[in-house]
């Protein structure tokens, strides 16, 4: 059964089934989730708890004596299973299958996972997990549906806020969800239930953006020129490196240039992204970057990557950010 992560509440609200996994790309609500399982475990009886960590050399076969050795009061265990990089290996994923299919009623398994790509998240031992009880894919909002994020967060609290303090908050935290959940338990702790001003909520709020290469990299992809300037901003005033600033862009330019010279080709745009090594998440954003950009502009920009490494190097004069700046304009204006 794969539910989403909106889903989860009313799930828990039921008989537990023997197998829950949970992943996603925001560890706030891969954390959120599997704290509401182990809470429902509790209530539920299963008040043994036993956590297992899957890292280099684990031995799996700790997995099924676990799931055997049961109090001799009649307790029943949940299993914390954690795999910190997602990939169990050809030992783990034998084992977790086999555990699904001996799986009883006396453990609940609880296995959290960080961000999969498509090919793992059609892995064999994932589809065995899902189908033995509950996958659980949590989705972090976009920046659009922040604001709505926020605000159902708040609700929590029993508090509003209106639209403009809310467009404030998801600005400020940059699609930080874990910034963005500080910030709204502060505002918890400063004001009363009910309705927040943005006077309010912009005295109480920090600057908490998250000014980092993947930021930078999807501002690129998506052409969404004011956090790109925002985020370029952020990281020459946070004192990042421009070797590092030039490397992320470099490696979306270079893919997207690749891309592009393929489907002059006739090449299938799928095969392209493979190649490229484009997975997951940032394939929607490569192929908005790619319908926005010609083969010719995807070219000049590495030309002009290549003369901001001589700038960098000492070799060229000028801004090397402000250079950064114009670098991400060509590539966000339409094909021409």
């Amino acid at each position: 059964m794969l539910l989403k992560g909106e889903q989860l509440d009313a799930h828990l609200a039921g008989a537990l089934k023997p197998v829950y996994v949970a992943w996603g790309d925001e560890p706030l609500l891969v954390i959120e989730a599997a704290d509401a399982i182990r809470a429902a475990a509790r209530r539920q009886g299963f008040d043994e708890r036993e956590v297992l960590t899957a890292l280099a050399g684990f031995d799996w076969n700790q997995l099924l004596q676990s799931a055997g050795n049961l109090s001799l009061f009649g307790g029943r265990k949940l299993i914390d299973l954690r795999i910190p990089t997602g990939k169990p290996g050809r030992d783990g994923s034998a084992a977790l299958q086999d555990y699904c299919a001996r799986c009883g009623p006396d453990t609940v398994l609880l296995v959290t996972l960080p961000a999969l790509d498509w090919k793992e998240e059609k892995a064999a031992w994932l589809t065995a997990l899902g189908n033995a009880g509950v996958a659980v894919k949590l989705v972090a909002p976009t920046l659009a549906e922040l604001p709505g994020w926020i605000a159902n967060r708040l609700r929590r609290q029993e508090q509003s806020a209106e639209r403009e303090a809310l467009a404030f908050i998801a600005e400020r935290v940059e699609g930080n969800l874990l910034a963005a959940q500080q910030e709204i338990r502060k505002l918890g702790l400063l004001y009363p239930k009910g309705q927040l001003t943005l006077a309010q909520v912009s005295e109480a709020v920090l600057n908490v953006a998250r000014f980092d290469l993947d930021g930078l990299r999807e501002a690129l992809l998506a052409g969404d020129v004011a956090r790109l300037a925002r985020t370029l901003d952020g990281l020459k005033q946070e004192g990042e490196a421009p070797p590092l600033v030039l490397w992320a862009i470099t490696e979306e330019v270079r893919a997207l240039a690749q891309i592009r010279s393929g489907l002059a080709e006739g090449q299938p745009l799928d095969g392209l992204l493979r190649d490229a090594r484009v997975w997951g998440l940032r394939q929607g954003l490569m192929k908005k970057a790619v319908g926005r950009t010609s083969l010719e502009q995807a070219r000049d920009a590495l030309a002009q990557a290549g003369r901001l490494d001589r700038m960098i190097k000492g070799l060229a004069g000028g801004d090397v950010w402000n250079e950064f700046l114009r670098l991400g304009l060509k590539l966000s204006a339409p094909a021409r």
